[in-house]
């Protein structure tokens, strides 16, 4: 199958999944208040890729079928900029607000793919070709694929891993003739209602002894066993007016459990090896990734800035604060641009022919994101000032006898109308504001880890080289008089 539309996707999704959310057992997710509108708003970036074939397909390298850009193997640094291309589409389409869409888990199945040695590495050969196997199913089918990579938070002085014996982390408990069987949870399965399959893979390392949770599969939303509770739906009404992010983008959150779930040896990854667990992670996986992730920010950030400057426009706010606001938001967006745009240019080879971006400017922005987003809220906060909390419902604009005082006392500065003026606060407001945005808020602010653990990992891990030598050459100089640089000082003891 090329390339999917969102009605097919649709079509996918009724398939006898266990999704629960609040006291609901859900059995239809394309028509429950919960989730229509995340189903439908996500079905959009499936036709997205329709209506821009030359930068969201291309021709799959077996079959010549279109499929989805983001499944690429980058080869070369002109396929790196090739993918930004379909990357930066589905970005605008959610506005970035969407942090899961498909494009995120392609990018990240085409690059373990791209490195089957270092799959295959530590007696793992077998996984290797499964793992290849299946970015082919998925390249090929256009399927919806979500991840649950974390182990639940139950006692945080045992650290981030699962130790031998943890009861509640994802653990194989036995084999049978087709595949293993796994017991425990994980989380956070964002996208859970709105995916056709559900990958596990590796997280945080693990300790030796702990070879029954070193495992990696994808399989089945509808897989016998697997539940998903979702966290309180954020979704609105189908209104675009009265909420115009709210009613269609939200990706729900889910905890997963896995209640004696069999996995089929030909979708096994990793089974019970540690030692590939440990590894496969640590090379281009982060780089390869990240493009998907740092373009979607990039556009969350320009998008911010321009509803937050079309926001002071109609209100005709010139004050030197507001610009200050203003400027501040450019700069979080043109510094993201700058950082993608650097780590593309330098974009080089991984191993095995595969070229994925430079990951240093990558690292910096993903470091920093978590500090910029909470602030990106304040300030459309404070230029929106009471306005956010005035601004009339389509209803309300619908009633002949309000209509006309609404036109009249809530209109914007100048030209602009009082419908104009609901539509840009009440679209703030859902940014900013609702309760989908206080979700978005806590999603960005730990996003891929907090921004304190990841400034801890880039100190840690950045190239120190030119920084230790611009402060060696005051180490390891000669000690002279600056005075007479030809005459030596001793160092002396100190009387």
């Amino acid at each position: 199958m090329p390339a999917r539309t969102g009605a097919e996707f649709l079509r996918g999704l009724n398939d006898g999944r266990e999704i629960w959310v609040g006291n609901e057992k859900v059995s239809d997710v394309t028509g429950h208040p919960a989730f229509a509108g995340a189903a439908h708003g996500l079905a959009g970036s499936f036709d997205i890729q329709h209506k821009y074939p030359d930068d969201c397909l291309m021709a799959d390298p077996e079959t010549g079928e279109k499929i989805n850009v983001s499944h690429m193997i980058p080869r070369s640094k002109e396929d790196v900029a090739r993918r930004h291309k379909g990357l930066e589409r589905y970005a605008e389409y959610t506005v970035g607000y969407m942090g899961r869409t498909p494009d995120y888990m392609n990018v990240t199945y085409a690059g373990f793919a791209a490195r089957p040695d270092e799959w295959g590495a530590q007696g793992n050969e077998r996984g290797a070709e499964n793992l290849v196997a299946y970015q082919k199913f998925l390249r090929r089918n256009d399927i919806s694929l979500t991840h649950t990579i974390i182990q639940p938070t139950i006692d945080k002085s045992q650290g981030d891993a699962p130790k031998p014996g943890n009861d509640v982390a994802l653990h194989k408990v036995g084999e049978t003739e087709h595949g293993i069987i796994v017991r425990g949870a994980r989380i956070l399965a964002t996208l859970a209602p709105f995916a056709d399959e559900l990958a596990v893979y590796p997280a945080h390392p693990l300790p030796e002894g702990a070879e029954d949770y070193a495992l990696s599969f994808c399989i089945p939303m509808a897989t016998p066993g697997l539940k998903f509770i979702c966290r309180d739906s954020c979704a609105s009404n189908g209104n675009v007016f009265d909420h115009p992010l709210s009613s269609r983008f939200d990706e729900q959150d889910a905890f997963v459990i896995f209640d004696d779930v069999e996995v089929p040896w030909d979708r096994l990854h990793i089974n019970c090896n540690v030692a590939v667990y440990n590894q496969v992670m640590s090379t281009g996986w982060f780089p390869n990734v990240m493009q998907q992730t740092m373009i979607r920010a990039q556009t969350k950030l320009e998008f911010a800035w321009g509803l937050a400057a079309r926001m002071a426009e109609s209100i005709n706010d010139k004050a030197p604060a507001t610009m200050q606001m203003l400027g501040e938001l450019w700069t979080f967006g043109e510094f993201a641009r700058s950082c993608v745009d650097t780590a593309e240019r330098n974009a080089m080879e991984f191993g095995n022919g595969a070229w994925f971006p430079h990951g240093a400017p990558l690292s910096a922005l993903r470091a920093t994101l978590p500090f910029w987003f909470p602030r990106v809220n304040e300030i459309i906060r404070l230029i929106g000032s009471h306005n956010l909390l005035a601004a009339p419902t389509v209803a309300q604009f619908n009633d002949p006898t309000l209509r006309p005082l609404i036109d009249r006392y809530m209109r914007g500065a100048g030209d602009v109308t009082a419908e104009e003026r609901a539509r840009i606060f009440r679209l703030a407001w859902d940014f900013t504001g609702s309760a989908l945005a206080s979700r978005g808020e806590q999603y960005e602010r730990f996003y891929l880890a907090s921004g304190a653990r990841n400034q801890q990992v880039v100190h840690l891990t950045g190239d120190r080289g030119r920084a230790n030598r611009l402060v060696d050459r005051f180490l390891t100089e000669p000690i002279v008089d600056v005075r007479a640089p030809a005459t030596p000082v001793k160092v002396g003891k100190v009387a």
